[in-house]
């Protein structure tokens, strides 16, 4: 079989080479969390945070808010809020940020295959009559670069909630904290802007169309892939705060979260869904709620 005939006769396979994207990816989430999850024990470390011990981790705000204390001084807004966030060493807050981003991308990649598969499909085409798209790899990275920023925003999150309204383990010390959040991904389903963004992810061919198709400059490319990554943000950001709940290196939790955002996206079309998670969500969260007033 020709080599074009053959990588057509691939194209067309999107689901199954979704399937595969989903095993490979997921093998390599559990690989990195694993390790990682190995190396913090073997060297006797905490798990609320690469790097350091856990007695380490939390004596300077102790101390702080002694010496605060004792002084007489008023309390900070972060006291009043239960959060007293310690400096992070510049090694720890990289290693958690690239945690986060090869999460994200293990977690998100394989729902977005299809389009990027689509690129791919229509850029060949576009070659055989002279009119290159620029590479696949600059929409496929300007998808990604949506998600490094939002990884960025959840190391910046966990930072905040280390040793307050996270456990050393990673997940909910609280659980008011966790209804909070299960309500609230749970109410998000329900919303027009999920709705929104959700069927931008869902419909390839729509997005194009409502942004102008493909671009075959390399900065028009990156572009275009951030705009689909920013609508895949808008998207799941809220079943990306479930980590928070059930554990930030929770591999089971992981991979529940990556195979609902799947399912979502590309093999149930449509809300019902979504709706019937949201009123999981919201329910757990209530019975959440109203175990810690009990």
């Amino acid at each position: 079989m020709p080599a074009d005939t053959a990588l057509e006769s691939l194209l067309r396979r999107d689901r199954v080479i979704v399937a595969a994207s989903l095993a490979a990816l997921t093998v390599i989430a559990w690989t990195y969390t694993l390790w990682l999850a190995a190396a913090m024990s073997g060297d006797g470390m905490s798990m609320s945070g690469p790097g350091m011990g856990a007695d380490m981790r939390m004596d300077p705000a102790m101390e702080m808010d002694g010496m605060e204390m004792e002084a007489g001084a008023a309390p900070s807004l972060g006291t009043v809020l239960g959060i007293s966030p310690r400096p992070w060493s510049p090694v720890e807050a990289g290693v958690t940020l690239t945690m986060w981003i090869v999460m994200m991308v293990g977690m998100m990649l394989p729902s977005a295959t299809p389009m990027v598969l689509l690129y791919a499909r229509v850029g060949r085409q576009s070659r055989k009559e002279g009119k290159p798209f620029a590479a696949t790899g600059f929409f496929a990275g300007g998808y990604l670069l949506a998600w490094v920023g939002f990884a960025l925003a959840a190391t910046l999150g966990q930072w905040l909630m280390e040793g307050t309204l996270l456990s050393p383990a990673l997940a909910s010390a609280s659980r008011i904290f966790s209804g909070v959040v299960l309500i609230v991904a749970g109410l998000y389903q329900w919303t027009p802007l999920k709705d929104a963004c959700l069927s931008q992810c869902q419909t390839p061919i729509v997005f194009l169309q409502r942004h102008g198709g493909f671009r075959r400059d390399p900065a028009g490319a990156v572009g275009l892939g951030l705009r689909h990554g920013l609508y895949c943000i808008g998207c799941c950001w809220a079943l990306m705060t479930l980590l928070f709940v059930g554990g930030i290196m929770n591999v089971l939790w992981i991979a529940a979260i990556a195979i609902f955002v799947l399912a979502e996206k590309v093999f149930f079309p449509g809300r019902l869904l979504s709706r019937i998670a949201g009123t999981l969500l919201i329910a757990a969260g209530l019975w959440q709620s109203i175990s810690a007033a009990i």
